[in-house]
């Protein structure tokens, strides 16, 4: 009998980046700046924590990239969103023609912009910053059966898997774009942590009272409706969405490949924390950017025990929160071999 596909998923291997010799010099180098110890507070603990991950005292970040992912979710015809899904291939076209939020900051912090296309539910144009990775014109109406197949899942992880394979530098930064994406997010962050739905649901692209009410009682409805989905794998085929599976499995290889990941805000955060549940070692490679003002991303953080950057209040997406990697940046000065820099 064959197996499901999701039975032949292959995980990258994952190396901790726990290191006590080298954590000790590292500490050594920051504590002997001419500053008072911990002045630079969280500043410091990333500078340890690139330190670890590239595995020395000196710290380089190479052609940083940043990575959006787009895609439409079945669950927007539940009404779940403040906006039409025909938003999503609108902004993708916005970001392709330079004038969305993230071109803006990747033009200022010297990130190379790729989009994805991993389930527009359009066909898109060709565009040299379009990568076509469709799996399917959006994912189901999760209300009624699972989102994605076992084998679209794992198509999705496979390919985020590759894009990462295809790109140079040592940082990159993830993002999203896709109308009812909170909604996926909301569903992961319940199932794989026990939160309640109306902790873990918010008001997305702005709803007001009654939308948020009703946005609740059909993400309860869509929780009930997959109670086999247990498994992180299944759990993500059965409530997520094809950018997130996408960036799960980017986020993986990234990991894989000892590269800093920057980290967005909620959605972002939904695939850090499936990433998580199949592969622990992911974790010490994440750099949280952001606390966004989505509801479950709080209870998000908590979960994996993460500590962000900034807490500026954002809920764009598109990977917008990443701005606070350039104190990924900053901090690489903390390893200059000239004495007094930071």
């Amino acid at each position: 009998m064959n197996k499901p596909a999701l039975e032949l998923l292959s995980l990258p291997a994952i190396e901790p980046t726990a290191d006590l010799l080298l954590e000790a010099r590292l500490r050594h180098k920051i504590d002997h700046k001419t500053k008072p110890l911990g002045a630079l507070g969280v500043l410091e603990d990333l500078a340890l924590q690139l330190g670890l991950i590239q595995r020395q005292e000196t710290v380089t970040l190479n052609n940083p990239q940043m990575v959006v992912f787009a895609a439409d979710h079945g669950i927007a015809a539940e009404g779940v969103s403040a906006y039409p899904q025909a938003v999503t291939v609108q902004m993708v076209g916005n970001m392709l023609a330079g004038g969305a939020a993230i071109n803006v900051f990747a033009r200022q912090h010297g990130f190379a912009l790729q989009v994805v296309d991993a389930g527009v539910a359009a066909d898109l144009p060709v565009h040299p910053q379009l990568l076509q990775r469709k799996i399917a014109q959006g994912t189901r109406n999760l209300c009624i059966e699972p989102a994605m197949s076992p084998a679209q899942a794992h198509a999705a992880l496979q390919a985020g898997r590759e894009i990462v394979q295809s790109l140079s530098g040592n940082v990159v930064a993830f993002g999203e774009m896709g109308i009812a994406n909170t909604s996926a997010a909301s569903l992961l962050l319940a199932r794989l942590t026990g939160a309640t739905i109306d902790d873990a649901t918010g008001r997305g692209t702005g709803l007001n009272d009654q939308q948020l009410m009703r946005k609740r009682e059909v993400l309860t409805r869509a929780l009930a409706r997959h109670p086999n989905a247990t498994r992180p794998i299944d759990v993500l085929a059965a409530l997520g969405g094809f950018e997130i599976a996408m960036m799960t499995g980017a986020m993986l290889q990234a990991a894989s490949e000892r590269g800093v990941i920057l980290v967005d805000g909620f959605i972002a955060g939904s695939a850090a924390l499936v990433a998580h549940a199949l592969v622990p070692q992911v974790l010490d490679y994440m750099v949280f950017c952001h606390r966004s003002d989505e509801h479950g991303h709080r209870l998000l953080l908590a979960h994996l025990k993460a500590k962000p950057l900034l807490e500026l209040g954002l809920r764009l997406g598109e990977g917008t929160g990443r701005a606070a990697g350039l104190a990924a940046g900053a901090v690489s000065g903390a390893f200059s071999e000239r004495d007094g820099e930071f």
